[in-house]
């Protein structure tokens, strides 16, 4: 038998205590040995971004096909629970790490400063918009209250690859 889905208080206790241990794991390690913390929290914050871009690019995709199931199908189902997963157990827990070690990156690396990075964080913020915007989308789509047509969804499916782009330009060229 299986066990039974976790309630929505334990995911958000697991959530919590997977982000305060990622918290104090990076606080912890940059006290003890900042420059080589710096190596070992960067690859981390790659890893989030990796994930979290996925799964930003991949939900909107889920998006297009819920929106041809007929609402309380099996399919329209089986996205219902896709979607959720896919928000709860990667795209909230990327994001929240690419913050907490991006920002501790950018304090540490560049002492806040410089014009591309406060451009960079300007578009890290859209991001997170983006990424409310479909929080809420899968809460309609498993209310069956979705509004949106499918070129909507494959319109939005870009959304997060454009911001991505001028975001490695700017840490990468780091034109201002």
């Amino acid at each position: 038998m299986a066990n039974p889905s976790p309630t929505p208080r334990e995911r958000a206790i697991r959530a919590v205590v997977a982000l305060a241990i990622t918290v104090l794991g990076v606080v912890g390690l940059g006290l003890v040995a900042p420059v080589a913390a710096a190596g070992w929290i960067k690859a981390l914050h790659v890893v989030a971004i990796i994930s979290w871009m996925a799964a930003m690019l991949y939900l909107p995709r889920l998006f297009i096909y819920h929106v041809a199931a007929t609402p309380g199908s099996e399919t329209s189902e089986t996205f219902k629970v896709m979607e959720r997963r896919l928000l709860e157990y990667i795209m909230n827990p990327a994001m929240m790490v690419s913050w907490v070690a991006g920002l501790w990156l950018a304090w540490v690396s560049f002492g806040m400063k410089g014009g591309w990075l406060h451009a960079k964080l300007a578009f890290v913020f859209a991001l997170s918009g983006v990424h409310g915007y479909f929080a809420g989308a899968v809460r309609r789509f498993a209310e069956d209250r979705n509004t949106k047509s499918q070129r909507f969804w494959r319109v939005m499916n870009e959304v997060p690859t454009v911001i991505m782009i001028v975001v490695v330009v700017l840490v990468i060229i780091k034109p201002f």
